[in-house]
């Protein structure tokens, strides 16, 4: 069963319902179905750099987007994708020049 390498989100059992009204008082053969179900979670497999190395792990696309998110906003993540490593710091250089620019002007 796959996991998610930070958050150990993983597929989840559950039950789905009709949308189905039924009859009024409940009738027994008359009543929407309920069926059992499993939710799974959307696992990716991304590579990352671990202790300068990179490794192939799995994440949910939740943490992925987090990760992201935190690159764009000029905090550090939790973890490093390999892909954005290296375009993530020229990213975060230019932005920060831009703006001490602007305010020396």
């Amino acid at each position: 069963m796959a996991h998610c390498f930070h958050c150990d989100k993983t597929t989840v059992l559950g039950r789905s319902h009709t949308h189905k009204r039924g009859v009024a008082g409940g009738r027994w053969k008359k009543r929407a179905p309920k069926t059992n179900r499993t939710f799974r979670a959307n696992i990716q497999h991304v590579t990352a750099m671990i202790d300068g190395a990179k490794k192939s792990i799995k994440l949910c696309t939740k943490c992925i987007k987090r990760i992201k998110k935190d690159i764009v906003d000029g905090k550090k993540p939790f973890l490093q994708l390999a892909h954005l490593a290296a375009s993530s710091k020229f990213k975060i250089q230019s932005s920060n020049v831009k703006a001490s620019s602007k305010l020396k002007i």
